[in-house]
């Protein structure tokens, strides 16, 4: 994917960069977009958004060269976003570090935390409505935004980046996580020239990143333990089928990539394709063992990874969501005469149908 690069010529009281000055500009952007329209998605949105961003980059290299600038913007950071910037500085560094935080007081915290809890009582006292029903909502919703962000960046075990041209853009390079971590040093404007050859990488921001196909991986389990999940599945995905297999010829042998885990898709052929040779193909010896479970025999197990771009002895393959690959490999090169493809609802292919909207799901069909 595209990067994003940004020149930075040091200039006058800026201490690495004069870009910094459009981090400072945004956060005045964000401040007067909150007091036009107090609302709380745009709080939770904003406090996620500024946190990391401009007060991320402003923990690692504070902007200004005079250190009392420097004091008066973190905190006015704090009153915009309700979380003293001392505070968060010392946790987020002790995260780099490796090392369990400790709270440290100082004349600094001790500052930003009376400006941020007289902001509080102010708002309160002068209106408690909008306290409670606006901003105290928005605020926890902002924190628990950050929370996430904060899960899936280091879902994988380790920093993982995201290299995403618009997010970057947007985010002033925040996708680059991996080269952040590799050195916490770097500015913002130089990650993109940074990029690790080796690092853990995702398709999708942070925020999104449970569309990987671990985390949906755990949530097929959910529906393992759920029968009332499982009739819902079933159904759903019963009438997609029904909706497309007409379009086949006679199909004698049918592969099912995943199919591990609860095997809907055996299931629902099984019934519609009561002649055809069912073969799921699943690299987890557990996902198979509880597909058994829920089939018995009459079905093919085969233990090993699907390659992308690898041919099947089949007419028809079903490609899933979680499929760990590129799946517009198999649009450009299908495995077999016929693929149905489970996909994300946005992506839409003809002929194609959706499953349902509640899963964010389509099964798309592609014709060789």
């Amino acid at each position: 994917m595209a990067s994003v690069a940004w020149d930075f010529p040091r200039a006058a009281i800026w201490r690495f960069s004069r870009r910094d000055a459009i981090l400072v500009g945004m956060a005045a952007v964000h401040g007067a977009a909150l007091a036009a329209w107090p609302a709380a998605p745009l709080i939770a949105i904003g406090l996620w958004w500024n946190s990391n961003t401009i007060a991320h980059n402003f923990i690692h290299r504070p902007f200004f060269r005079p250190a009392r600038m420097n004091r008066v913007f973190s905190a006015a950071l704090s009153m915009l976003l309700g979380v003293p910037q001392r505070l968060w500085r010392d946790r987020h560094l002790a995260h780099h570090a490796g090392v369990r935080w400790r709270l440290r007081v100082s004349r600094q915290l001790a500052v930003e935390m009376g400006m941020v809890l007289g902001l509080w009582i102010g708002l309160a006292s002068r209106e408690p409505r909008f306290f409670l029903v606006t901003y105290l909502p928005g605020y926890l919703a902002g924190l628990g935004l950050c929370a996430m962000q904060g899960r899936w960046e280091h879902a994988a075990g380790r920093p993982t980046s995201h290299y995403g041209r618009v997010y970057n853009l947007l985010c002033f390079n925040d996708g680059y996580h991996a080269e952040h971590h590799a050195d916490p040093a770097i500015h913002w404007t130089d990650l993109a020239r940074r990029r690790e050859s080796g690092a853990s990488a995702s398709p999708w921001p942070p925020l999104l990143r449970w569309l990987d196909p671990r985390p949906l991986e755990a949530l097929e389990r959910l529906v393992v333990r759920s029968p009332r999940l499982q009739r819902f599945v079933l159904r759903s995905h019963r009438r997609a089928y029904r909706a497309l297999l007409p379009q086949l010829a006679h199909v004698r042998r049918v592969t099912i990539v995943g199919g591990g885990l609860f095997p809907r898709t055996a299931l629902i052929l099984r019934e519609l394709l009561p002649e055809a040779r069912l073969t799921i193909v699943d690299s987890s010896r557990r996902n198979l063992e509880t597909a058994r479970a829920f089939l018995g025999g009459g079905v093919e197990y085969c233990e090993k990874r699907y390659e992308v771009g690898e041919s099947l002895d089949c007419e028809l393959t079903v490609i899933p969501l979680c499929l760990d690959g590129d799946r517009q490999a198999v649009y450009r090169h299908p495995p077999s005469p016929a693929v149905l493809v489970h996909d994300w609802i946005w992506r839409r292919h003809r002929p194609g149908v959706v499953v349902s909207a509640a899963l964010l799901k389509r099964l798309n069909l592609i014709l060789a």
